[in-house]
């Protein structure tokens, strides 16, 4: 018997139904979550803490040096920096670190350079260099091993520089110097960092220090005086490389 074209229909609507329930019933295994590898796990408290103010010392020590070469200008935006791009972050966390608000002494700071105010420069300096040391003092208080901290945040300021370094340069040229500029900073506040818990090492890290000590000296080549060369000596990927194995020698300082 030959069924008609509605009847038909039907028959098909009414599989598709009852197939769509039997799919609704039908258990989905759990997808797994995603968890892209490139993403790094966040900073322990401290590091992080300790990396803002590494950060903002930076910023000053490079400011500072314009200011000594009397290029107010340029140096301007590294007294802003920390005021307006990091202050913020790290406002609520200053009573636990046992640190007074220097919010107002940033700004000062910044506004004595921005007028070329030289007579009134050292003092408004050593105001916010003067909070951030206290800042040394409570993060001594709660670390047991400090050199090994103070390593930590070496590191986890020496890891911002490449892409501060990247954002420099475009097709071969450095094309913005605060750019280039931030990057040396980071870098040689890294180094400074090292340098400063280096006579607490122990004789069996001598190695892992020279090979921190040889990653900074092939750094510093790319990053010689503050005034940027117009054509960078490393590349991105160079910058990364040598990072990356200064980070591998420091993991040994524990």
């Amino acid at each position: 018997m030959t069924r008609s074209w509605p009847a038909l229909g039907a028959l098909v609507l009414a599989a598709i139904l009852v197939q769509s329930h039997v799919w609704a019933q039908t258990p989905q295994a759990p997808q797994p979550a995603v968890t892209p590898a490139n993403i790094p796990a966040p900073l322990p408290k401290d590091v992080a803490f300790g990396r803002f103010v590494a950060q903002i010392r930076a910023h000053l020590a490079t400011g500072d040096e314009l200011v000594r070469q009397r290029n107010w200008v340029d140096a301007h935006p590294h007294f802003r920096f920390p005021s307006e791009e990091i202050y913020g972050v790290i406002r609520e966390d200053l009573s636990s670190y046992r640190t007074p608000p220097f919010d107002r002494a940033l700004k000062e700071l910044a506004r004595t350079v921005k007028v070329r105010g030289l007579k009134q420069y050292p003092k408004a300096l050593l105001k916010v260099e003067s909070v951030l040391a206290a800042t040394d003092t409570a993060l001594k208080a709660r670390q047991p091993n400090w050199p090994h901290f103070v390593t930590q945040v070496a590191i986890a300021t020496l890891k911002v520089a490449p892409d501060e370094y990247d954002d420099a340069v475009a097709k071969g040229r450095i094309v913005r110097p605060i750019g280039y500029q931030t990057a040396r900073g980071f870098i040689l506040q890294a180094e400074r960092m090292i340098e400063s818990v280096a006579g607490d090492l122990s004789t069996d890290q001598a190695a892992a220090l020279g090979d921190i000590r040889a990653g900074f000296a092939q750094l510093k080549q790319g990053f010689g005086p503050v005034e940027p060369p117009k054509q960078p000596v490393l590349d991105y990927s160079a910058v990364t490389a040598i990072v990356a194995r200064i980070e591998l020698a420091a993991a040994k300082i524990n």
